[in-house]
Formats: structure tokens, C-alpha cells, sequence
């Protein structure tokens, strides 16, 4: 288990033990696979992290885009360092990027933060979004909007800080992308 050291109170100084666990982040556009893989990694990864699915808390309460989201991602990241303190690190499953966590005042809740985004080629991507059903509401612009975030990403990946690797499933099996998703969590465990 990772030692607790205190988090001190800006405000008022107090002091709190507090275990900082690594983050882990499955990232990767929308159809990329995040949420099949981590329903499949939890079996696999049960006895040391705790899996979660970021759509869970993408509620209307949490959505600010003129905020890019703030209160989600905040949420997300006390939810995660509170499951932390158990033990087991979080592998949060979602759209996210270094630029939106690393500069909240919540990162320092974490010991260091990795990434690893799922990719596939264009036309694939385009292809999943667009086998979705209707009420999950991929018309073309956000499909066209996708796919330019997922071009960014795989342009922008290695000089991110810190950089995202980057897992291309487009030819993986489910359970190939699993087995790659588990080796790399081992290789900073």
C-alpha cells in the first residue's frame, strides 16, 4: 500500500493523513472501446483497482462546457482519490486528457496521473459511431467533431504532459486490447 502523508489545509493549516495513489486513466475518443474494455478488465484487475466508468456521473448537474466541464472532472478526480484511500487505485475509463485534469487543484490529490488512449483508424471510428443507436444521438457533425479529437489526439499524444500512449485496436480483439490494457497497468504497478 502506497504510505499516507498528510494534506495540509491552505486556509487553515490542518493537517490530514492521506494515502496518493496513482491515477490511471483509459482514455481515447468516444468508440474507441473504453467502456467495453473496462467492463471486461474488471474481472482481471478486481483484486488490485477499482474500475470505473466516467459516463456514470455525465449528468446534466455536472455539465458546464463554459467551464470545460469543471465540475465533472472534479468530481471525478475526489471520487477517484477517495476510492484510493482503500487501498486499490482507480483506472478511470473515459474521454479525458491531460489538459483537463492537470491543472485542477484536485491532481495533487494523486501521486502521478498516467494515460493510455484506446485509437482505431477514421474510418472505423466513424463506422462504430454510427452503428449507435439513435436515443445516443451520433449525427454526422458530432461524428465529424470526433473524429477531429481523435486526429488531435494521435497528433498530440507523445508531447502532452504528461504524454498519453497511445493503444491502436482497430485490428485487437476485445480480449487482446484487455490483455495489452492489463500488461501496461503492470509495467507502472
Amino acid at each position: 500500500m502506497t504510505p499516507a502523508a498528510p494534506l495540509v489545509c491552505q486556509a487553515c493549516g490542518h493537517e490530514q493523513e492521506f494515502v496518493r495513489q496513482p491515477l490511471y486513466c483509459l482514455a481515447g475518443p468516444s468508440g474507441t472501446g473504453k467502456s467495453t474494455v473496462g467492463f471486461a478488465l474488471r474481472p482481471r484487475l478486481t483484486d488490485r483497482f477499482v474500475v470505473l466508468e466516467q459516463d456514470v456521473l455525465w449528468v446534466p448537474e455536472l455539465r458546464d462546457p463554459t467551464e470545460h466541464h469543471r465540475a465533472f472532472r472534479t468530481t471525478w478526480l475526489r471520487l477517484a482519490a477517495t476510492i484510493g484511500q482503500s487501498g486499490r487505485p482507480v483506472l478511470l475509463c473515459g474521454t479525458v486528457v491531460p489538459p483537463e485534469l492537470e491543472p485542477l487543484p484536485e491532481r495533487a490529490l494523486f501521486r502521478e496521473v498516467h494515460y493510455l488512449a484506446l485509437t482505431c483508424r477514421a474510418d472505423v471510428l466513424a463506422a462504430r459511431l454510427r452503428a449507435r443507436p439513435a436515443w445516443r444521438e451520433w449525427d454526422e457533425p458530432r461524428i465529424v467533431e470526433m473524429l477531429e479529437y481523435a486526429a488531435w489526439l494521435q497528433r498530440s499524444a507523445a508531447t502532452l504532459e504528461p504524454p498519453v500512449e497511445l493503444l491502436d485496436n482497430t485490428d485487437r480483439s476485445v480480449e487482446e486490447t484487455v490483455t495489452a490494457v492489463c500488461r501496461w497497468l503492470t509495467a507502472r504497478g
